[in-house]
């Protein structure tokens, strides 16, 4: 259902539930939150979905169908925002590796990584309003940050779903690959974040004091590593 592997620095969660397109159920919320504890040592985390249809179709409607009471809905509303939203907050880059279309909460799960790379032919959607609820798992505060007020509350109101060439345009995408290259082409995408500098960039990008920036760019200065890089860079000038 949910799978983590390691390649090297790089942790990979994907959602694999083929007989409901990826859709997140109540026990796919609880296999998410375990994966991505376990993934915590890791320098970057990928999040992607089994198969080429669907990166996450939504909620599984059939099981979350049972919530009849705004309580429940909230509760679950709540259990799945706090998942992305532990997502968001993993210390290293998390890339979504867009296999599928992205819809409804898939797409919110979607907006919770950094940055998203995504298969040619996928689409991605806001598309909540078609069933007469709206985003519940912070997505729609997460898209307004990516691409401004307005435009998510065009996407998110109207429930517009774009392709990967027009989520790329208005910034919702950040990578697009060629549906052949895709497996390929996100795992190098990811591996080259996977170090630990990137981890302090991001942290640095999500606003710190300029103390604390100037601090981490002197503690990567002294660091063997920094030394390791700049004696190579130096031997190959001589």
């Amino acid at each position: 259902m949910v799978e983590l592997e390691r390649d090297g620095e790089l942790a990979i969660i994907k959602i694999d539930r083929p007989e409901a397109r990826n859709a997140i159920a109540p026990e796919t919320m609880d296999r998410l939150d375990e994966a991505i504890e376990a993934a915590a040592d890791a320098a970057a985390l990928v999040i992607t979905g089994g198969g080429d249809r669907a990166f996450v179709s939504g909620g599984d409607l059939k099981q979350l169908a049972a919530l009849r009471t705004t309580e429940q809905a909230a509760a679950m509303a709540w259990r799945m925002r706090g998942v992305c939203d532990r997502l968001a907050a993993f210390p290293g880059p998390v890339i979504a590796a867009l296999n599928g279309h992205a819809l409804g909460g898939g797409a919110e799960v979607a907006v919770a990584a950094d940055i998203r790379v995504a298969a040619a032919d996928i689409k991605i959607g806001f598309n909540q309003v078609s069933l007469q609820i709206m985003p519940a798992w912070g997505g729609a505060e997460r898209l307004a940050r990516l691409v401004g007020p307005g435009r998510a509350l065009w996407l998110a109101g109207s429930g517009t779903i774009l392709d990967a060439a027009a989520a790329e345009r208005v910034g919702l995408i950040d990578h697009v690959l060629p549906r052949a290259e895709f497996d390929k082409g996100w795992r190098e995408f990811a591996r080259a974040l996977a170090v630990r500098p990137a981890a302090e960039i991001k942290r640095v990008i999500g606003g710190v004091a300029a103390a604390e920036a100037v601090d981490a760019f002197a503690r990567l200065w002294v660091s063997d590593a920094h030394w390791v890089a700049a004696d190579a860079v130096l031997n190959r000038a001589r």
